[in-house]
């Protein structure tokens, strides 16, 4: 497929080109668009939380501020990598992901992930938006104000991929003078960097590291799972070089950053542990640390990012289900499923709203994606490996039933997430002596990758 730039880029009409290939006259847009698409959407509340875990796991700020980088930049490096995926075949990932998991077997993963992005992180998001927007505008209510993020998200997610890239894009030149500023005032608060005095032979807290680790990647490497999809309507030579750049280090800095935020905000807030854990409007809690004026704006920029993460989580859900392979008689049948998504994921959310407890609810949400999206990776990454550059888009088509994918992947996790996971309702047996915390999606990825490869070598449909 050549380079065609003359496909047309109209924001307000609805897409329905849902999976299917894009042709080449519908090709449009530059590497670099993919920096803004990963990065507005990480200039949220909730990624600022992410880091702000770092403290209620008992780590200092020097502790978290690692924690999230190497979380983060691991996950980086793979999203860059599938993003470069995405215009040599026009498909969205989980449709490219049939090539590792077959034709059945790619139900798993597709369906995990209409399930987690679609209605979880939908749901999360919308979490932190709605209490950003109450804050913002008392007399809606929690209600109200969970019904607006809920109509917005899903209003323009319903038209499309077009629109999202202009939302995500144009947005993002507010977004960053707004969090620029959010730097730099919490750099300068005071007790911001303050660590407290370590007990005498005190060992590194590797159980918190690792759990602020695995959340960071967790939350970064959950856009993965959807990196094609906002890089299918490229032109088939664009650079892979520099889209790999552009969506790896868009994501990377936007989430290092802003986590980074979190850590020292909160560690500044917070004046130990059990503190953060009491927190029950966390928005609320680091809004207030600015000018009134200046608070008001950041909530308004909040709002923007929930908005601009959930609508990348909304349309790439009903991406993943259709990916599925169901079949419906309906040409606008992606704009359908963005509907019957927010109702689902709307939902949860107020299910979340009422609840309260969102440290811990975002805690354990974050450790569960880790959970399956590294496995998933490995699975798919070693796939590509090892089919040594055959056609990608055409083996995506026309699928076989192929089993090495999925067994690797579902053994991978099973056996990760009951031996080393570490939740409040459940720690696996050989984590819970290690000292280690959490290192599920470590261990997963690692299997997952082994034990493709050995059962590629016998599945005949994988090679």
């Amino acid at each position: 497929m050549t380079q065609n730039n003359s496909g047309s880029a109209k924001a307000t009409s609805i897409e329905t080109n849902d999976v299917h290939p894009i042709p080449a006259g519908e090709r449009h847009g530059k590497a670099w668009h993919l920096f803004t698409v990963w990065t507005t959407p990480n200039l949220e509340f909730a990624t600022v939380f992410v880091g702000a875990l770092a403290i209620g796991f008992g780590l200092n700020v020097w502790q978290g501020l690692l924690a999230v980088l190497v979380g983060n930049a691991l996950a980086g490096v793979t999203h860059g990598i599938l993003s470069t995926w995405g215009p040599a075949a026009g498909l969205p990932q989980m449709v490219l992901s049939r090539n590792a998991f077959g034709k059945l077997g790619n139900l798993i993963p597709s369906g995990l992930s209409t399930l987690v992005a679609g209605i979880g992180w939908f749901a999360v998001n919308t979490v932190s938006g709605t209490f950003a927007l109450q804050a913002l505008f008392p007399a809606l209510g929690l209600i109200g104000a969970l019904a607006v993020i809920i109509i917005v998200q899903v209003g323009i997610a319903f038209v499309g991929h077009n629109l999202i890239q202009k939302w995500e894009r144009y947005l993002s030149y507010f977004q960053a003078v707004v969090w620029v500023i959010v730097i730099f005032v919490v750099l300068g608060q005071q007790g911001a960097f303050d660590v407290a005095p370590a007990a005498a032979g005190a060992a590194f807290p590797w159980a918190g590291f690792t759990l602020t680790a695995g959340a960071a990647y967790g939350y970064t490497a959950g856009w993965t799972a959807f990196a094609s999809d906002y890089t299918r309507y490229l032109p088939a030579n664009t650079d892979k070089k520099a889209l790999g750049l552009a969506a790896g280090l868009g994501n990377f800095t936007s989430t290092t950053l802003i986590m980074g935020v979190g850590v020292i905000a909160f560690n500044a807030l917070a004046g130990n542990p059990g503190d953060f854990w009491g927190i029950q409007n966390p928005t609320a809690a680091f809004t207030a640390e600015f000018n009134p004026v200046f608070a008001s704006i950041v909530l308004l920029s909040i709002v923007i990012g929930s908005v601009s993460a959930n609508i990348l989580n909304v349309y790439s859900g009903a991406m993943s289900f259709l990916a599925m392979g169901f079949k419906f008689g309906f040409k606008t049948r992606r704009a359908i499923m963005v509907l019957l998504a927010g109702i689902a994921g709307g939902l949860l959310s107020y299910v979340g709203v009422l609840n309260g407890d969102v440290a811990h609810q975002l805690d354990g949400f974050l450790l569960v994606v880790s959970y399956w999206v590294a496995p998933w990776i490995a699975v798919v990454l070693t796939e590509r490996i090892l089919s040594k550059g055959k056609n990608a888009g055409e083996r995506a088509l026309a699928p076989k039933n192929s089993w090495a994918g999925a067994a690797a992947f579902v053994i991978a996790t099973v056996f990760s997430i009951w031996g080393f996971a570490a939740q409040v309702l459940y720690t696996g047996p050989l984590a819970k002596d290690s000292g280690l915390g959490d290192i599920t999606a470590v261990v997963g990825f690692v299997l997952a990758s082994v034990l493709y490869v050995l059962f590629s070598k016998v599945d005949k449909n994988s090679k």
